[in-house]
């Protein structure tokens, strides 16, 4: 404390000094949240002791994110998604009982408006590609079928690409599809094999954790969203066992349980797989 009876701020009590004017605030739980990041932003601050040169650099990063996002482009979230910052708000706030399928994220190529089919569509429309024959069930904690359940399904291409990232390229609604279970809770449909891509590396994120060696790659995976009544709405998505950059998916999304078997059939491949959907929990329904 000074002699004027203000304190002064100092390197031992700055964020305490941040947190105290933040705790005036009456806003809910912003202020607390934002005082918890100041106090580890203070801390990272302490441990690395960057010069002025440094920090001024890292804003410079910063301002490079907000200049290259846009209503097409968000370069925030894919530092989120790279830093693994997004799979672990997912994983806090989707917590299943042991036995059912987890979550992931639901990623920026989804769309709501896909196509309801029946069982067994084909949902290449351009047939490019191997063929591929998806068949899977949906049962809850206790095996048994959940018949009715509604299966959005979506995918790259066989080049990595989704359909809306080329709609110039593919037909409108390529390699997307939604099924309802029959009363075993099966569905099947038919696709082509999909294969593994690159995460956006043209920006500032990507640059400069490319410049790091860091893994920019997803191995090669089926999307689904998966509703039942009575029971929590599953997100996830089903990866190739045999996909070399399984070990290190740039959105951390693989689990061991997420893992499937592409199997070779003739000219084609398979892969069957099962859902395990958790009991819905009061507030818990939503995707």
């Amino acid at each position: 404390m000074s002699q004027t009876g203000i304190p002064s701020f100092n390197e031992a009590n700055s964020a305490e000094m941040v947190a105290q004017r933040l705790s005036k605030a009456k806003a809910g739980p912003l202020p607390r949240f934002l005082a918890t990041v100041v106090d580890h932003l203070h801390q990272i601050v302490k441990e690395t002791r960057p010069t002025a040169s440094d920090w001024r650099q890292a804003i410079a990063f910063l301002t490079e994110i907000g200049h290259a996002s846009d209503d097409k482009r968000q370069e925030w979230v894919l530092l989120s998604d790279l830093l693994g910052v997004t799979a672990l708000v997912e994983d806090i706030n989707s917590r299943r009982p042991s036995g059912a399928t987890p979550n992931t994220g639901r990623g920026p190529f989804y769309r709501a408006d896909a196509p309801r089919l029946p069982l067994g569509t084909n949902i290449s429309l351009d047939g490019v590609g191997a063929p591929l024959t998806v068949s899977g069930r949906v049962i809850d904690l206790d095996g048994m079928p959940i018949p009715g359940s509604t299966v959005e399904t979506w995918q790259a291409n066989a080049q990595g690409f989704y359909e809306n990232q080329q709609p110039d390229l593919q037909p409108e609604f390529n390699l997307r599809g939604v099924f309802i279970t029959d009363r075993d809770g099966r569905f099947h449909y038919r696709t082509v094999k999909p294969t593994g891509y690159g995460v956006p590396d043209d920006g500032p994120v990507g640059q400069m954790l490319g410049r790091l060696n860091y893994p920019l790659s997803r191995p090669a995976h089926l999307h689904f969203l998966i509703r039942a009544d009575n029971f929590e709405t599953l997100t996830t998505q089903v990866f190739e066992r045999g996909d070399p950059r399984l070990g290190e998916d740039a959105l951390f999304g693989v689990k061991p349980e997420l893992v499937g078997d592409f199997k070779r059939v003739g000219d084609g491949w398979s892969l069957d797989f099962s859902f395990v959907m958790a009991m819905a929990r009061k507030g818990n329904l939503a995707a």
